[in-house]
């Protein structure tokens, strides 16, 4: 579902996003499946990136830690730079993934108890956002970390739900509609 939110597809990808792009507002140079430069240095692109050349890594190192208009302007500069399909899903599967199980598990104590697709759907939401928890942007996430303490988890989808008043891109109100649908079914099993 995540690969589906981030790139659509490895046909889609291959033709849309083999190459660094901004996905715009305060986003760093993204590569890969969702991979946000913004967010690495250049030893993780070492560590997550092993099969990119040496000098595409220090091209991509340009673009770490920043975002915004910034990382925009760097667009051009990385646009030599072509990461494989196979590459950008290895990072994902083995890299990019557990680290957001972890982050998940961090940030919604007891996630790991809940029936598989309840997790997804949290692994989902925090791939997309980020485990924050401060701010009124992260009301509902509170609020979901507070229902799965107190066992209200037939309340949590309702919450999903309303963190759609945070954006009007129609991808994002889909995921989050998405993500609500899949902790449903993961509750009825």
């Amino acid at each position: 579902m995540i690969v589906g939110f981030e790139v659509t597809s490895r046909a889609v990808y291959e033709k849309l996003y083999a190459k660094p792009t901004w996905p715009g507002g305060e986003s760093g140079a993204t590569i890969g499946i969702g991979y946000d430069l913004a967010h690495h240095d250049a030893d993780d692109l070492a560590l997550d990136w092993p099969t990119l050349t040496s000098a595409a890594r220090s091209t991509l190192a340009t673009a770490c830690g920043k975002s915004g208009a910034a990382a925009k302007a760097l667009i051009p500069s990385l646009a030599s730079v072509v990461v494989p399909w196979d590459a950008a899903y290895q990072c994902f599967r083995g890299k990019s993934l557990p680290k957001y199980e972890r982050m998940t598990a961090d940030a919604f104590g007891g996630c790991l108890d809940l029936p598989p697709l309840c997790f997804g759907a949290l692994v989902s939401l925090v791939y997309n956002r980020g485990a924050g928890m401060v701010g009124d942007s992260r009301a509902e996430m509170r609020a979901i970390r507070d229902l799965i303490a107190a066992g209200k988890l037939d309340e949590v989808p309702a919450q999903f739900q309303a963190m759609k008043r945070l954006w009007t891109v129609i991808g994002l109100l889909n995921r989050r509609d998405k993500e609500a649908a899949l902790w449903s079914k993961g509750l009825r099993g």
